[in-house]
């Protein structure tokens, strides 16, 4: 099923994004970890400040699954990185949604749009 687009426009306005990537053992979720997030190209997409050393973003790859918690709902997902020809677009929906943030620039850095992570609704959900 995926994300329904009244999910993506919920989830588009909102500012209260928490992601938590499965642990190791691929049962428990870590802790849920405040982060920005975009919808572009229909897609849901996420990076990681502090970029590839992000703790999030390695379990996230490593685990490829997780769960979010945001404008009040809670939903198991599925982790993917993001192609990277699509980071101009993934750049441009953060400039819009952030226009204001003095965050902004770190989060359309070389640093950022490297741990670019694609979140999809788990169909089993």
């Amino acid at each position: 099923m995926g994300w329904t687009k009244q999910e993506l426009d919920t989830i588009e306005d909102a500012d209260d994004f928490r992601i938590a990537p499965l642990r190791e053992d691929g049962v428990t979720t870590g802790t849920p970890t405040f982060i920005w997030s975009v919808v572009a190209e229909g897609a849901l997409y996420v990076r990681a400040y502090s970029g590839t050393e992000s703790s999030w973003y390695r379990a996230a790859l490593r685990e490829r699954a997780g769960r979010i918690s945001v404008a009040g709902m809670t939903r198991e997902v599925t982790f993917s990185p993001a192609e990277p020809e699509l980071n101009d677009r993934i750049d441009a929906a953060y400039r819009a949604k952030y226009v204001s943030s003095r965050y902004l620039a770190p989060m359309v850095s070389d640093r950022a749009r490297a741990a670019t992570v694609r979140v999809d609704a788990d169909d089993n959900d």
